[in-house]
């Protein structure tokens, strides 16, 4: 008897023996989070011994004992997979002649590399008797599979642990699926932002999306530019991010498959760039004097450029990622209205008095320069609204509006033959009462008019957490379970994960799995988990 793609199992009324299995919770495994392209599981299982259960490499495998990769996520899986290993709880009724083997094989030898745009995230899956053979192209892929394994491994109610003969193809719908965590507004430790990542791997996200500076701090430590935070950072010590703790963080999310992309936005959201680096940010003017404020990045100077030249070539060599996020949203055009050198500048380059066109002209310089680091840049929508000119293989992020606007602005923009990510329907620093969580599940985010190409354009998506009310003790519970919502939108098959009512009861498995990895995932309505959070 076998159930393919749905999560929850459905059985005819007379198959009693199906349905004793099922009342004596012996398990139906609710399903994977997010769900797999395609599942075939069957009631057929298979007792799991944590002293008889081993990780090994095929032998046709590229990778090899050794790959730093794999070698860590077994452990870490080992972990996962048999919480209560270490209390030695109700492992000794299976006797260790019954080794279980899951024999990873991948393609290519890419332990050493980092995650990009381009790698493949694709996996098989086959569980039977003694053995599960997970196969991908990269390890990357691998550590997806690892990942739906785990999920797959039950605990029955006396403790012992089993896994069901299951068959599973797997591939994202889109490549790119971020998560963006916003460190200016309340730093968070360096150890929230790990928790984050562990988290995101469960989920499959692939992109940590780091906001790293903005209007209130720079924690950031440039060590090109050490005043930035010294005199930007909320404190100078204790509310910055090292370059080694930044080397932490990109290391962390390697290891789990997550790339990190770096966003340093102006021209706008940078006043606390002014207090470290001076004549940086465009002096405002009351009247015919200066008013003792600033405004925006001045975009005339000559040392703006050289200055952000110098810096993203240093992030760019901090940050392995390809992609570096350039901002430009949000820009308040009245201190440049009010300062004389700049309305200069306009009447000589011909803007008159369309400031779009100078916004237009400091990004464009900007883009130039990543694009000299070799750098793919990503901007906000504001940028393409502006008719900027910009090189094709700029991403644009959408962050405005309700469905129509954003389905508008992913017609125009793919119209235009650029690359998009979606993440105006996902800003889940919003909360509201109930389950909302519901709204991020039902996003369609192909459903706009354009051909087949154009929709190819749209490379993914983001959930946003700002934090202007979040720091270290809400984050957590504020993301999970609801970003996992937009995980499984980014990850499955739009068509059989169209139903709401049916992801609940897997959603709220997953929520407990969560819970039992020691992830404060708040609950999705009333009800219980049998591992409840301990508050370690």
């Amino acid at each position: 008897m076998s159930v393919v793609t749905s999560g929850r199992y459905t059985f005819p009324s007379y198959n009693l023996v199906f349905f004793i299995f099922l009342q004596l919770g012996l398990h139906s495994v609710e399903g994977v989070w997010p769900l797999p392209q395609s599942i075939t599981s069957s009631p057929e299982r298979y007792p799991l011994n944590p002293q008889a259960f081993y990780f090994t490499y095929g032998s046709q495998s590229a990778a090899q004992e050794g790959c730093s990769v794999l070698d860590e996520a077994f452990k870490r899986y080992f972990s996962l997979i048999f919480p209560d290993y270490s209390s030695g709880y109700g492992f000794l009724r299976f006797s260790v002649d019954k080794p279980f083997t899951v024999q990873v094989s991948v393609g290519r030898d890419d332990c050493d590399s980092y995650p990009d745009e381009d790698s493949s995230e694709q996996y098989t899956l086959s569980v039977s008797a003694g053995q599960a053979s997970l196969k991908a192209e990269t390890v990357w892929g691998a550590l997806r599979g690892l990942e739906t394994f785990s999920q797959l491994v039950y605990q029955e109610d006396f403790g012992s642990y089993y896994v069901n003969k299951t068959e599973i193809k797997d591939f994202p719908r889109f490549q790119f699926r971020g998560i963006l965590l916003d460190t200016s507004r309340h730093y968070l430790p360096v150890q929230a932002i790990l928790k984050t990542l562990d988290a995101m791997a469960f989920s499959k996200f692939n992109v940590f999306h780091w906001h790293i500076v903005d209007d209130p701090s720079f924690p950031y430590q440039s060590r090109t530019f050490p005043d930035l935070s010294a005199k930007g950072a909320f404190h100078p010590m204790t509310h910055i991010y090292t370059q080694s703790d930044v080397g932490r963080v990109i290391s962390f999310a390697r290891m789990r498959g997550i790339r990190v992309l770096p966003e340093f936005d102006s021209p706008g959201h940078t006043q606390s760039w002014g207090k470290g680096q001076s004549d940086l940010l465009t002096p405002c003017y009351s009247g015919s004097s200066p008013s003792g404020t600033f405004g925006p990045v001045n975009p005339i100077l000559p040392s703006t450029y050289k200055f952000m030249a110098t810096l993203f070539k240093e992030v760019s060599s901090v940050f392995p990622d390809s992609y570096i996020h350039l901002g430009g949203d949000e820009v308040n055009f009245s201190c440049w209205k009010s300062n004389p050198d700049v309305r200069a500048f306009m009447l000589k380059m011909g803007f008159g008095a369309d400031f779009t066109k100078l916004e237009a002209y400091y990004m464009e310089n900007i883009v130039n320069i990543t694009v000299a680091l070799n750098r793919t840049s990503i901007v906000w929508q504001d940028v393409f609204d502006y008719h900027e000119r910009i090189p094709k293989d700029t991403v644009l992020h959408i962050w405005k509006g309700l469905p129509a606007s954003y389905a508008a602005e992913l017609s125009a923009i793919t119209k235009a033959g650029y690359r998009v990510l979606l993440a105006a329907p996902w800003y889940i620093n919003h909360i509201s009462y109930g389950q909302d969580w519901r709204n991020y599940y039902t996003v369609q985010p192909l459903n706009f008019s354009g051909t087949e190409e154009q929709k190819k354009l749209v490379i993914g998506g983001e959930v946003c957490m700002w934090g202007e009310y979040v720091d270290a003790t809400n984050l957590t519970p504020r993301l999970w379970p609801r970003a996992s919502a937009a995980a499984e939108r980014l990850w499955s098959d739009e068509k059989q994960t169209s139903d709401v009512d049916k992801a609940f009861p897997r959603l709220q498995d997953f929520r407990c799995e969560l819970l039992r990895r020691g992830i404060q995932a708040e609950p999705l309505f009333v009800g219980h988990c049998k591992h409840e959070y301990q508050g370690v």
